[in-house]
């Protein structure tokens, strides 16, 4: 099981030649997430070590622009869906919590939804 190593190098103390490796390591690992998750529905990582990887992977393009290409994982989203999976159109948009990592991101996150259903600020 692919998981987000606390003891890796930090992505600014990478050399050139270990971030190409990550990277390359990383992208495999994500794809391989991506078709158990999106094809298989059989997800074998929690969402917070997927965005890890993830955050680790945009992190390294950030600071190697050079290992960004067309195929690269920042130039898509997601994978193609299992056939598996019925469309549903839903009635009203539908709110992402999106990364919560944070209590805050969560109060936050409730707080945008109060709004658009025009709850007023929470008592």
């Amino acid at each position: 099981m692919a998981r987000h190593e606390k003891s890796e190098t930090p992505v600014n103390a990478l050399t050139e030649k270990q971030a190409k490796a990550d990277h390359a390591r990383l992208q495999a690992q994500i794809a391989e997430h991506d078709r158990r998750y999106y094809q298989d529905d059989a997800p074998t990582v929690s969402d917070a070590a997927y965005d890890a990887l993830r955050q680790r992977y945009n992190a390294i393009e950030t600071r190697f622009p050079q290992l960004r290409t067309l195929e690269s994982l920042t130039q898509r989203v997601g994978a193609t869906p299992s056939a598996r999976f019925a469309k549903v159109r839903h009635a009203v948009p539908m709110l992402s919590l999106d990364n919560a990592f944070a209590e805050s991101d969560v109060v936050d996150f409730v707080g945008r939804i109060r709004r658009f259903l025009r709850l007023g600020e929470k008592r």
